[in-house]
């Protein structure tokens, strides 16, 4: 791999940390809103909704940690 297609790949790296970063935060704060809410409003559509938003969230992280390791692996060869 040229250096040019390097420097590239380790910008799209950079990036996919940053969003796996920002989405940790907004599921935190989901999750802190969540765990708030009165035992009535977690089992409401509002605390459903709430718990799906993390649940996705969730598996949003893992899919951009899966392409990091992907994209790092391409670096390293």
């Amino acid at each position: 791999m040229n250096k040019a297609r390097r420097k590239t790949i380790e910008i799209v790296a950079a990036s996919i940390e940053n969003a796996i970063s920002e989405l940790e935060m907004c599921r935190d704060e989901e999750q802190s809103y969540y765990d708030n809410m009165p035992d009535s409003l977690r089992d409401s559509s509002k605390g459903e909704a709430a718990d799906d938003c993390i649940s996705n969230l969730d598996d949003a992280i893992s899919s951009l940690e899966d392409a990091l390791n992907s994209v790092n692996s391409s670096i390293e060869q």
